[in-house]
């Protein structure tokens, strides 16, 4: 155990109010890949760059090509919680952890056992009918070919956020709340690019911040402990 993580651990072991800000690095250690990163979405083969396809002009203007890369990219039957996930989880059962906060949408944090979960993206798992509003899983959409319909013929929207949509104003709350009344806030696995779900730790209050990422983020942080490692790796230890 290197000197940081025996830091992160005295931290831990010291308060009953963490609040964790993660993102796509959390679930990279679960085989999602993630946007950025060498290997990541933005740098693979495709048609149109990922973020025109994941916007909502596209997904209104081109349905058909929207739903392929969706399947393809977005949907990870396989994938299961990593240590990261588990040691949350954990963290939450035990009292210390009060809210994971975040961008994923692959629902990993819920399938490890967390329950305060406030997901700023949307989730996989959810998707709605835009024109009755009936509920269809994950199994439904996977499965799924062309435009997905309901039984009603109206088309089937993943509860997602997407480029040039807004963030859901509650969640948003939610998120500002645990933050700004946390003692430690952990960030980990995002290099901060994406706003305004980067935004959000402006909001927090303490002297402990804890940034755990593979890479630098982008942004210059006051941060009283940086571990350049992957997450799960990590937690595992602690």
């Amino acid at each position: 155990m290197t000197e940081s993580v025996r830091k992160l651990k005295a931290l831990v072991e010291g308060t009953d109010n963490i609040v964790f800000f993660g993102g796509a690095g959390v679930s990279t250690e679960s085989g999602i890949p993630d946007f950025r990163s060498t290997g990541g979405l933005y740098h693979q083969e495709w048609k149109y760059p990922p973020e025109v396809i994941l916007s909502h002009t596209f997904y209104e203007s081109n349905p058909e090509e929207f739903f392929r890369f969706y399947r393809a990219k977005l949907l990870a039957p396989g994938a299961k919680p990593n240590a990261a996930h588990r040691k949350l989880a954990e963290w939450e059962q035990q009292g210390k952890l009060k809210a994971v906060i975040t961008q994923n949408i692959d629902g990993l944090h819920q399938a490890a056992g967390s329950e305060t979960v406030l997901e700023l993206h949307g989730s996989v798992h959810r998707n709605y009918c835009q024109k009755c509003g009936k509920f269809y899983d994950f199994h439904f959409m996977l499965h799924s070919e062309g435009v997905p319909k309901c039984t009603c013929g109206g088309d089937i929207k993943p509860d997602v956020v997407l480029y040039e949509e807004g963030l859901d104003a509650q969640t948003l709350n939610d998120s500002v709340r645990f933050i700004a009344q946390a003692d430690v806030l952990i960030i980990g696995g995002t290099s901060l690019n994406v706003y305004p779900a980067a935004g959000l730790i402006n909001y927090y209050q303490g002297n402990k911040l804890v940034l755990i990422n593979k890479s630098a983020v982008a942004r210059d942080l006051t941060a009283g402990l940086a571990i350049t490692e992957p997450i799960g790796e990590v937690l595992s230890q602690l």
